[in-house]
């Protein structure tokens, strides 16, 4: 057997690694960014209030003016939503030997304290975006099947129009039954699962430890929310919704059907032409053509390419005697009933919301940044061991306090049931 191969010469040969490095999933914040750059609304403790004429007034009739009386009259009805700010966080740990070992170019290709210092802002605008999402109870997605083994659970969440978009690697979580009334990891923060399995393209997660009782049906709701029934961020589903149970701000949606928002219903139908139409239509019907607003419609690019696939159906190519490019697709620049379309990848699969975001605001206790020590701005704090010492890792936090609301929603309108494009 000949010898000297290259195995013996292995421990002398240099390492080559590239000096960028790529990111493997996305830090969009589509529609937070959007509501970011509004003014805000900043508050105490205490609820705020967004006054509202909710109601007519004054009597109109017929009268005869032999004589008659004119009768009595009144006054339009005036009430108030309220609101209180939720609190949201995003931690970010790392040990000493992290740092020491990235911290200069001959070690590494980036910085580990650097670039956790500078991504958090992103990742934590990440989350707000989901959680700008849900319905007001920190809903994530919903399980559709569950398998156990080793101590880990499997789901697979393709019941609703999120899949797992809304979560991320890592993050630790609650499990409730599908009603919201019991939670499956109740006990605090240490009873949550963490996400330590995450497959987008085919909308499955693992979780460890695994969820005893966790069945098809359940809800995935974010960390910290463990009450029944759990209060997250108010959000576009919780706004834009035409139910008439539940609240809505402290109005009782069975008694006010003015604060509902306006729905059209596909039934499971793909996107035909008249129902944003219809959508855009039921806001005017219900504030008027001289208040109807300007809405954006906002959807999952899965709906833009079904509307794109209506207008294929009206091309047209008229080849010129010269070399020419061929695009069959239309550009981002598109509208749908008169609305600018605008696409975010977290939006729901199965909606169309036309929104408009001058009757969307913020209302603010503590803007996004760094949890800092009021005594000396301290941003960055040691952890400690078992016995109380100081351990060889850091912590540091980014927080806000905040929430969204609305001040008309009769003024909002929404497709919802759609059928989802093959492959999304």
């Amino acid at each position: 057997m000949a010898g000297g191969s290259e195995t013996q010469v292995v421990g002398a040969e240099l390492e080559r690694v590239l000096p960028d490095f790529a990111t493997l999933f996305d830090r969009d914040d589509t529609f937070y960014s959007q509501l970011d750059k509004k003014p805000v609304e900043v508050t105490s403790s205490r609820d705020m209030r967004i006054p509202l004429e909710i109601r007519t007034g004054g009597k109109s009739g017929y009268f005869s003016p032999d004589g008659s009386g004119l009768g009595r009259g009144d006054m339009p009805a005036f009430d108030k939503a309220v609101i209180s700010s939720v609190n949201l966080r995003h931690a970010v740990e790392f040990t000493a030997k992290t740092m020491w070992s990235t911290d200069s170019n001959r070690k590494a290709v980036m910085n580990a304290f650097r670039h956790n210092l500078a991504t958090s802002t992103a990742e934590f605008r990440r989350y707000a975006d989901s959680q700008a999402m849900t319905d007001g109870t920190g809903t994530l997605g919903t399980i559709t099947t569950v398998a156990t083994s080793g101590g880990v659970d499997t789901y697979t969440l393709t019941t609703d129009g999120f899949g797992v978009r809304l979560i991320r690697s890592g993050q630790d979580l609650n499990v409730f039954n599908s009603t919201l009334t019991t939670c499956r990891t109740a006990g605090g923060p240490g009873s949550e699962t963490t996400v330590t399995f995450y497959d987008l393209a085919n909308k499955t997660i693992g979780v460890t430890p695994s969820v005893t009782g966790a069945t098809a049906g359940d809800l995935i709701v974010s960390s910290g929310l463990q009450s029944t029934p759990p209060v997250g961020l108010f959000g576009v589903k919780y706004h834009d919704s035409n139910a008439s149970t539940g609240t809505w701000l402290g109005f009782d949606r069975s008694q006010n059907p003015e604060i509902r928002a306006n729905r059209v219903n596909a039934n499971g139908s793909a996107l035909t032409l008249p129902l944003p139409r219809l959508a855009i239509n039921k806001i005017g019907d219900r504030v008027g053509m001289k208040s109807r607003r300007r809405c954006f419609a906002w959807t999952h690019p899965a709906q833009a390419q079904a509307y794109e696939e209506l207008g294929f159906n009206a091309i047209r190519i008229d080849k010129a005697a010269k070399e020419e490019g061929l695009d069959l697709y239309f550009d981002d620049n598109m509208r749908i009933a008169g609305a600018p379309l605008k696409t975010s990848y977290s939006w729901d699969r199965t909606r169309i919301d036309f929104i408009d975001l001058d009757v969307y605001g913020r209302a603010e206790l503590y803007p996004a940044g760094f949890y800092k020590n009021p005594d000396n701005n301290d941003r960055v704090w040691p952890t400690r061991d078992t016995v109380g010492g100081i351990a060889t890792s850091w912590i540091f936090y980014m927080v806000a306090g905040f929430n969204i609301f609305v001040n008309n929603p009769a003024a909002l309108s929404y497709i919802d049931t759609l059928a989802v494009p093959a492959g999304y």
